[in-house]
């Protein structure tokens, strides 16, 4: 398992967070993702370590940036 934290800008809300949490948890391998709002700190375990593209590509699908 890896842990790895991105910082994603532009969240200001509850739905933000699960919009963001929904479309991580979706790349292969993950297995827990976790959204801290007032930070916009998202920690990511997975199985193997993440391209920091699929996961760019992940927060962009959902609306927002990665920092």
């Amino acid at each position: 398992m890896t842990t790895q934290t991105f910082t994603v800008t532009g969240m200001t809300c509850g739905h933000c967070v699960a919009s963001v949490t929904e479309e991580v948890s979706e790349i292969p391998g993950v297995r827990n993702v976790d959204v801290t709002l007032e930070t916009g700190q998202v920690t990511v375990t997975s199985a193997e370590p993440l391209d920091s593209a699929s996961v760019r590509a992940a927060v962009e699908e959902a609306g927002y940036q990665l920092a």
